[in-house]
């Protein structure tokens, strides 16, 4: 058998034997699930380094997922913001409360618009951490969007903004894959 030969079969069967290592994977993650563990516990117990990109904060403020290409995460500046501020805060952020952050939000916003703030921003501040209006929600859906389709939407959750209703909504990514190339916003 010449070596290219070996190294087509060799490849083969490196796929087949990886295949069938998948589907054990997949039929104990869905075992897992069964018991009860959820998505981000079975997401963090898998090694994180290895399969999550890491997330860079830049300088800028731009959110960059960084693994084999560094890919920069775009999103509209108050989205944005609101994402930073979930993951300054990895305790997570009950909806209700969120009117005590505020002020934080608005700070990091002023650096992500360093134009200033208008009324009209100062009011999407005000909407966004207003726990009656439905503002927040609109952001974290289109933060889960961003990463869906960036990720894959397994891999996603632990990258965007989720919780149990009436708990504590946070980012479940493990701080150790985030870093903030300033000090934080």
């Amino acid at each position: 058998m010449n070596e290219q030969l070996k190294e087509v079969v060799l490849k083969e069967l490196e796929q087949f034997h990886c295949s069938i290592l998948l589907d054990e994977l997949k039929e104990k993650v869905r075992k897992l699930k069964a018991y009860g563990v959820k998505d981000a516990e079975i997401m963090a117990a898998l090694n994180e380094k290895e399969l999550f990109p890491q997330l860079i904060v830049t300088k800028d403020c731009k959110v960059v997922l960084a693994d084999e290409k560094q890919v920069e995460v775009e999103m509209e500046p108050l989205v944005k913001a609101v994402y930073l501020l979930f993951l300054k805060h990895p305790e997570g952020i009950v909806f209700k409360n969120l009117p005590d952050y505020r002020q934080e939000l608005t700070k990091i916003y002023s650096e992500i618009r360093p134009w200033g703030l208008t009324d009209r921003a100062i009011q999407s501040i005000e909407d966004v951490t207003n726990p009656l209006l439905n503002s927040i929600n609109e952001k974290c859906a289109r933060i889960r969007k961003i990463f869906v389709t960036l990720l894959g939407s397994n891999l996603s959750e632990s990258y965007y903004i989720k919780g149990e209703r009436g708990e504590a909504k946070k980012i479940f990514l493990p701080r150790d894959l985030v870093v903030w190339e300033k000090e934080e916003v």
